[in-house]
C-alpha cells in the first residue's frame, strides 16, 4: 500500500498560516489532483509530501509510515517540476541515469530501467541529445522519465504542463493519464487549471486559502458543488450566480430581475425559509432555447458579447442589470444587441445559503 495521508497538517511561515488543519487521504494507486487558485497552498502541500517543506503541525504518512522527519531521499517519492529541472550539460540518457547512479544501482539495471522508460515515453531516439535540443513537450517527457526510472511509491507533479502551449497540454494530459493506467502508481498532481483537474483526476481536492473546500470525483464536484467558491471555480464558463430571496412559503426564488419556481429537488431545502437570502446557481449549459425546453421558465437576455467556438456559442448578456453567460449550440448565433429568450432547466438549478455560502440540499 502506498497511499498518502494528511492528518491535521498545518504550515506556518512565521506568524502567517498558509495551510490550516489539512486532512486528506489519497488512496493507493489513485490519481489525486490538488487544484485551486494561486496562493491557495496546493504546491506547499505537495512539497510537504516530498519533504521539501517542513510541516508546522500534524502528520503526513506514506504507505502507513509517518514521514514528518524523513529526508526527501528516504520517502520513496519522485517529483516532476514545472520547469523540468533537467541538467543542461548532460545528455538525456545521463539525465535519466543520474538518480539511479546516485543510489548506486547496478549498471545493467540502470540500462534496463532507462531503456524501459524511454520506450514507454517514446523518447528512445532522443537519448543522445542535450535538453536544449528538445522541444518543451520532449523535455517534459524526459522529466517524467526521470521520475519513472526510480519506480517510486508515489509520483508528485507540480504544475508540469503550465509551460506548454494549449495543444500540447491536451496531448500531454492524455499521455499522463495513459501512463498512470499502465504504471498504477499513486499520483498527486497539482494544477491551477480546473479543466486539467476535471479531465485528469480520479478525485479532486479543491483548495482555497490553505483549506480544502471539497473532495470528490470530478463530475460529483461539478454537479453538486459544496459551496459558492467551488461552484464558481469549477466549470468553463463558470456558473451564473444570482442573489435571491425565498418567497411564497418556499415555492419561489425571487431575484432582482426575475423569479423562478423552486424545483422539486430543492423544495425540502427551501421549505420554511420564507424571506431567507439565498444564491441561485445556473450552469451556462442549463440555459437553452425555449424550443428545447418548452415547459421551462424563460429569461429575457440582452446580448452583449457573442463567442462562436464552432461546436458551441458562448453568449454574454444581461437579465435586467445582472450579468449572465449561456452556452448554446452552434445552430443559431445571436447578434450583439439582440434580445434573446432562454429557458431555464429548473431541475438542474443550484441553491446556496447567502450567509454561509454552503449548498442547500434536501
Amino acid at each position: 500500500m502506498a497511499g498518502v495521508t494528511f492528518k491535521e497538517v498545518e504550515k506556518r511561515y512565521g506568524d502567517v498560516l498558509v495551510i490550516e488543519n489539512l486532512n486528506l487521504e489519497i488512496r493507493d494507486r489513485e490519481f489525486m489532483v490538488l487544484v485551486g487558485p494561486s496562493g491557495c497552498g496546493k504546491s506547499t502541500a505537495l512539497r510537504m509530501i516530498a519533504g521539501l517543506e517542513e510541516i508546522s503541525g500534524g502528520t503526513i504518512s506514506i504507505a502507513d509510515r509517518v514521514v514528518n522527519d524523513l529526508p526527501p531521499k528516504d520517502r520513496d517519492i519522485a517529483m516532476v517540476f514545472q520547469n523540468y529541472a533537467l541538467y543542461p550539460h548532460m545528455t538525456i540518457r545521463e539525465n535519466l541515469e543520474f538518480g539511479l547512479k546516485m543510489r548506486k544501482r547496478p549498471t545493467e539495471e540502470i540500462a534496463r530501467l532507462v531503456s524501459e522508460a524511454a520506450e514507454v515515453l517514446e523518447i528512445a531516439a532522443l537519448l543522445d541529445r542535450k535538453p536544449r535540443q528538445l522541444s518543451g513537450g520532449q523535455r517534459q517527457r524526459v522529466a517524467v522519465g526521470r521520475a519513472i526510472v526510480r519506480k517510486p511509491a508515489v509520483f508528485l507533479f507540480d504544475e508540469p504542463l503550465s509551460n506548454l502551449d494549449a495543444k500540447l497540454r491536451v496531448q500531454m494530459r492524455a499521455e499522463l493519464k495513459k501512463l498512470h493506467r499502465r504504471l498504477k502508481t499513486t499520483t498527486v498532481y497539482v494544477t491551477h487549471d480546473q479543466t486539467e483537474a476535471m479531465t485528469m483526476g480520479e478525485r479532486i481536492a479543491l483548495m482555497k486559502e490553505g483549506r480544502i473546500q471539497q473532495v470528490g470525483a470530478p463530475l460529483e464536484i461539478y454537479e453538486r458543488p459544496a459551496n459558492l467558491f467551488v461552484a464558481n471555480f469549477i466549470g468553463t464558463p463558470p456558473m451564473n450566480l444570482f442573489p435571491a430571496t425565498v418567497r411564497e412559503g418556499g415555492s419561489t426564488l425571487a431575484a432582482a430581475s426575475f423569479s423562478l419556481s423552486v424545483p422539486a429537488s430543492l423544495r425540502a431545502a427551501a421549505a420554511g425559509k420564507e424571506g431567507k437570502k439565498v444564491v441561485v446557481g445556473i450552469r451556462p449549459e442549463n440555459l437553452v432555447s425555449p424550443a428545447e425546453n418548452p415547459r421551462g421558465p424563460t429569461l429575457r437576455v440582452c446580448v452583449e458579447v457573442v463567442e462562436p467556438l464552432g461546436d458551441e456559442v458562448i453568449v454574454h448578456g444581461r437579465v435586467g442589470e445582472e450579468l449572465l453567460v449561456a452556452k448554446l449550440g452552434p445552430d443559431r448565433v445571436p447578434e450583439a444587441g439582440e434580445t434573446l429568450d432562454l429557458a431555464v432547466e429548473l431541475e438542474r438549478l443550484h441553491l446556496f445559503d447567502a450567509e454561509t455560502e454552503r449548498r442547500l440540499a434536501a
